[in-house]
């Protein structure tokens, strides 16, 4: 397992929709755990203990270093603080 990367976010309108407990809305944070070429997304009130899995977005890698990168797209992807 590498490091997680983490980063914050703010959800645009309608949130974000997670496995665990549904939509969360607000200031949030995305973190990418790489484990033997596969990655978990999850997501979490900013500052908040507890992390949830981010809905149909884990992927599998063909490369490792590409970690930094797709972590980035999902961020790209989630980061609409204006809609």
């Amino acid at each position: 397992m590498t490091e997680p990367l983490t980063s914050p976010f703010k959800a645009g309108p309608g949130g974000v929709m997670t496995d665990d407990v549904g939509v969360i809305t607000g200031d949030l944070e995305l973190r990418t755990t790489l484990t033997d070429g596969a990655v978990a997304v999850e997501v979490r009130y900013e500052g908040a203990d507890e992390w949830y899995r981010l809905s149909a977005a884990d992927c599998q890698l063909a490369d490792q270093k590409d970690h930094e990168a797709v972590h980035h797209a999902l961020l790209g992807v989630l980061h609409r603080p204006e809609g």
